[in-house]
């Protein structure tokens, strides 16, 4: 069977080079044929004579993984087998029991049951643990393989076996699937009186309609001000950013452009439909992880004046992808062109046709960058992602925190705490007692968790240079003095960081209890960049100043 489809590669890809060698003589055309010529008749050879059996398409999925590697992160081939998950990112769309997975501390849990589908309706919660599926174990399964198990069509039935703490026997459950649609809007809201909070995660087919559709709630409900949230949303649909602008500006006005080496392909995308709030005072909130789309509808409402961006630069990705079909229904998502904003500025971070001798790609310099005009005379520049008008330093995370947070052990230690407290009611004023971050802090003894910290490695880097150096038995005494301090130092990071790990448990304990609406609800009192938001849209003065200013 191997030899068959090593055959069959070969024959598709000199079936190519045959092509191309009929093509209009010229020079690149040449070096295509010439190209593809080499690597059918190196394949055939690797696979008539290579030592070891080899797996042809493994070998040619691989060669086409390391070509696509050297242009940028987003041109990827996407096989036939892949095309659903594809699918699932760009429509937010497929059918199942409308719930997250994920792999904690080896066992495949629910970490997010989509409110208001099946697997919430039917009770499942988050931390239930996935025993069987249709009478498939599921131990030792990856999640991406379970996930593919409870995937089907709509309407047919399922039935879970889930194992739950607190409860002795695993507990069935028959759940019809369903057509699934994600919510782009996770999340609307009054917030810091009368101002309005739309949290914005995708750009997936009706984006917009959603954002609009809370604008027109939100203002209902009295909001004066509004805030949109794009922090780490990492993009989509060019045509959903286009369309969540409109909501702000008028009819008929440039949103963004692309360019690309197909001039036919060159498009410019304009403000169609009339706006619903052009006057409202509006604060969008950046962080690092808001790429592509995001950057679109911040870039656009920056240039026009119509918001204030708040909290830190943007990613930084300038770059338009296309599908392209291919052979045996697989895909190319492809890098065609370059987004351009209003102002004219491209906020494409790195140089990808630029690369250094190893490899990395840097970004673009300061002293390289160009100076732009919004629509008042602002100063923005290009090259390297968007900068916020109002800057608000990222919180910086413990390294004590992030252990906990990626060993899973605050999520278990939620599950458990929720399992222990069936009633528990979470609203913006709930706060983790003293006396439970204590129990919290003796659990964490019994599954013997210990921080390791950068100092730690430190040391131990430093240990093994003293032995290759020889040096180790005059230093020892100084260098055993050094790790007992660094390990009385360690042991009190439980102490040390409890209000940020206390924080980041109680929000967690909040998201089990009460999904994403508790959690948000639960972080806007400790939400720099909202807050920081909040008071420039209630200081009228200081946000027109804000946007007037050259």
């Amino acid at each position: 069977m191997k030899l068959r489809r090593g055959f069959l590669a070969f024959a598709i890809v000199a079936a190519i080079a045959i092509g191309f060698s009929f093509t209009a003589p010229s020079e690149k055309y040449f070096d295509i044929a010439k190209s593809l010529d080499i690597f059918a008749t190196l394949f055939k050879e690797v696979n008539a004579y290579y030592v070891d059996e080899i797996d042809p398409k493994d070998l040619v999925d691989k060669g086409i993984s390391g070509m696509l590697e050297s242009l940028d992160p987003y041109t990827d081939y996407i096989a036939e087998e892949d095309a659903e998950d594809f699918s699932i990112q760009t429509t937010g769309q497929y059918a199942g029991i409308g719930a997250l997975i994920g792999n904690i501390n080896n066992k495949i849990v629910i970490t997010n049951p989509y409110l208001g589908f099946p697997a919430n309706k039917a009770g499942l919660r988050v931390g239930d643990e996935i025993i069987q599926v249709d009478g498939i174990n599921v131990e030792g399964k990856t999640t991406s393989q379970v996930s593919t198990l409870l995937k089907g069509k709509p309407n047919t039935s399922i039935k879970l076996e889930i194992r739950r703490p607190g409860q002795e026997q695993p507990i069935a459950f028959n759940i019809a699937r369903q057509k699934i649609k994600l919510s782009n809007v996770v999340y609307s809201g009054i917030v810091k009186e009368n101002v309005g909070y739309i949290k914005l995660d995708d750009f997936t087919p009706g984006a917009a309609k959603e954002v609009e559709a809370a604008v027109v709630d939100l203002k209902s409900k009295g909001a004066r001000a509004l805030i949109l949230d794009l922090r780490d949303n990492p993009g989509g649909l060019l045509y959903e950013a286009v369309n969540i602008v409109n909501i702000f500006i008028p009819k008929g006005l440039e949103v963004v452009s692309t360019k690309g080496k197909i001039k036919d392909w060159n498009k410019t995308y304009v403000s169609l439909n009339n706006p619903v709030d052009t006057t409202t005072p509006l604060a969008v909130l950046t962080s690092g992880g808001s790429a592509s789309a995001s950057e679109i509808v911040a870039g656009a409402l920056q240039d026009y004046d119509r918001a204030i961006l708040v909290g830190q630069r943007t990613f930084g990705k300038g770059l338009v992808q296309t599908t392209r079909p291919l052979s045996y229904n697989g895909q190319l998502k492809v890098t065609t062109a370059k987004y351009y904003i209003p102002s004219g500025r491209c906020i494409q971070a790195l140089d990808y046709s630029h690369r250094n001798e190893d490899g990395s790609v840097d970004r673009v310099a300061d002293s390289l960058k160009s100076e732009f005009l919004t629509k008042g005379g602002r100063k923005v520049y290009d090259g390297g992602g968007l900068d916020p008008d109002v800057k608000v330093d990222e919180e910086r995370i413990s390294p004590a925190t992030i252990q906990l947070i990626t060993s899973g052990l605050i999520f278990d230690y939620a599950t458990i705490y929720c399992t222990n407290h069936a009633d528990i009611k979470i609203d913006d004023s709930f706060v983790l007692s003293d006396d439970d971050y204590k129990k919290f802090g003796e659990w964490l003894k019994e599954k013997k968790f210990t921080f390791s910290s950068e100092l730690e490695e430190r040391m131990n880097d430093l240990i093994e240079v003293a032995k290759k150096e020889r040096s180790y038995d005059e230093l020892v005494s100084q260098l055993t003095t050094l790790e007992k301090q660094i390990e009385q130092n360690r042991s009190k990071d439980l102490n040390r960081y409890k209000p940020e790990i206390s924080r980041v448990l109680s929000e967690e304990i909040a998201f089990h209890a009460g999904l994403i609406k508790a959690r948000v609800e639960l972080s806007f009192r400790n939400d720099n960049e909202l807050n920081e938001a909040a008071r420039f849209l209630h200081e009228q003065d200081r946000y027109t100043s804000l946007l007037s200013s050259n």
